[in-house]
């Protein structure tokens, strides 16, 4: 997932991001609230953690500058503000789940993955030939076979196979993979494919992952 942090606190802002990362998802962070609800609009994220006590812009007029633009985007509060009015108040503007300070990661993470899997109306196994992605239990498996990928594999991985033979690019592979301040002239996006074609590819009489010269890669069982 690619997702927008809207936090003050540069502490906390930081562990968010450094665990949703170590898991595998795009973070963007932003620590105030007056370029935070046009950014939600104008960049494809998959969900919005907001806090609600920002400069610039309350994180209530945030979400409400966020509805404005982008009506299904799952956002979720995050907040120290914990009586129950500022509950109500937050799930009326539009918030998909409210969390209180102190919290949990795990928590957190599993409450996007939740959002996120509401938003789709995909399956929760993604399969193309005889290879097979459990999106819940994030496993991978080729011809029975388990595959072991590190978060930013698997996360590249769920990319191609929800865009299964169609070329993706390497910018589209980029803005959804790592973050907005990803450094594009950099060779990890090659590096993670070669990666993923020697787990996925290896040993097999079929190759799924492909180059397409001049666009990027697309991943299909096809003939190419």
């Amino acid at each position: 997932m690619r997702i927008l942090v809207v936090e003050d606190d540069r502490k906390v802002a930081g562990f968010i991001q450094s665990g949703l990362q170590d898991e595998g998802h795009a973070v963007d962070v932003v620590h105030e609230g007056t370029s935070a609800g046009e950014q939600a609009g104008v960049v494809d994220y998959e969900a919005v953690v907001l806090d609600l006590m920002l400069p610039g812009r309350s994180g209530f007029q945030v979400l409400r500058d966020i509805r404005a633009r982008r009506a299904d985007m799952p956002v979720v509060i995050l907040t120290a503000k914990d009586s129950v009015d500022d509950r109500v108040a937050g799930l009326d503007l539009g918030a998909d789940d409210y969390m209180v300070k102190p919290f949990s990661l795990a928590e957190l993470s599993a409450r996007l993955r939740a959002l996120t899997r509401r938003g789709r109306p995909t399956e929760s196994k993604l399969c193309l030939a005889d290879l097979e992605m459990d999106v819940v239990r994030r496993t991978v498996r080729r011809a029975g076979q388990a595959v072991d990928l590190k978060p930013k594999e698997y996360a590249l991985l769920e990319l191609l196979m929800r865009h299964a033979d169609r070329p993706v690019t390497r910018a589209f592979i980029i803005e959804h993979v790592w973050d907005i301040h990803f450094d594009s002239v950099s060779n990890v996006v090659e590096v993670h494919i070669n990666s993923l074609r020697s787990k996925i590819d290896r040993g097999f009489t079929t190759p799924l992952i492909h180059t397409v010269r001049g666009v990027g890669y697309i991943l299909t069982a096809n003939p190419f």
